[in-house]
């Protein structure tokens, strides 16, 4: 995982890596003395997983670094840091995902990374199946929809197609609480891919259209409603 801390102060800097070094990880970290440098180099950034930011720096400080980065990846976690608690409030203006006093940073740190490691696995979530072409890893995001046809099922994905010889029951229950909705007996939708349901049909982004059955229809309905809710 790629790891920028970008501080003014080179002895912060050297002390978070050094904390960061220690919790046993394979990090890749990149450090920058000011929100200007970190924000230059936004084709690293873009391949962070987390970004511990300074908030009292000379020119760009950690808020508007934040506030910038937050545009160009509205996913990446970023950490505020810094030796004053007044500042908490504005971490939910730019959306950080921690805040972190530097006086507190050996007892807290650890705990912060286990967290944000979890959220990130959790968005990154990735399936194996044994597939008729092999075991394959997929990422649950990648997964269209899945259909019965010919005794197996295929699953659609934003890659390639693979076919499984398992029940759809027993791969809805692998995907529980995945964001997918079983419509009937053949179709089980990725709800991120659906565009829209009306009239007894879901139209898919990729344009397909599948028929939704009277009387699954409203149960159908209530857990899109409740998935876009949860976005």
């Amino acid at each position: 995982m790629k790891i920028a801390i970008c501080d003014d102060r080179e002895n912060d800097r050297a002390a978070l890596r050094a904390l960061l070094e220690a919790c046993g990880q394979d990090f890749e970290i990149r450090e920058y003395g000011s929100g200007d440098g970190l924000c230059g180099d936004m084709g690293f950034i873009r391949e962070c997983g987390i970004i511990f930011l300074d908030i009292n720096m000379e020119g760009m400080d950690g808020l508007e670094a934040a506030k910038q980065i937050k545009a160009e990846c509205p996913k990446v976690h970023i950490v505020l840091v810094t030796a004053y608690v007044n500042y908490a409030l504005d971490g939910y203006k730019v959306k950080a995902s921690r805040f972190l006093l530097k006086d507190d940073l050996e007892q807290t740190l650890q705990e912060c990374m286990d967290d944000i490691l979890r959220e990130i696995r959790q968005e990154e979530r990735v399936v194996e199946f044994g597939f008729v072409e092999g075991n394959v890893r997929l990422r649950v995001d990648d997964i269209i929809y899945i259909e019965t046809s010919k005794h197996k099922n295929v699953f659609y994905t934003k890659g390639q197609e693979f076919s499984i010889y398992r029940k759809m029951d027993d791969l809805e229950e692998d995907l529980k609480g995945m964001g997918f909705v079983r419509i009937h007996q053949s179709f089980l939708i990725n709800m991120k891919y659906i565009d829209r349901i009306s009239s007894y049909v879901m139209i898919l982004t990729t344009g397909k259209e599948i028929s939704v059955p009277k009387s699954r229809y409203p149960e159908v309905k209530r857990q899109y409603t409740l998935f876009k809710g949860a976005e």
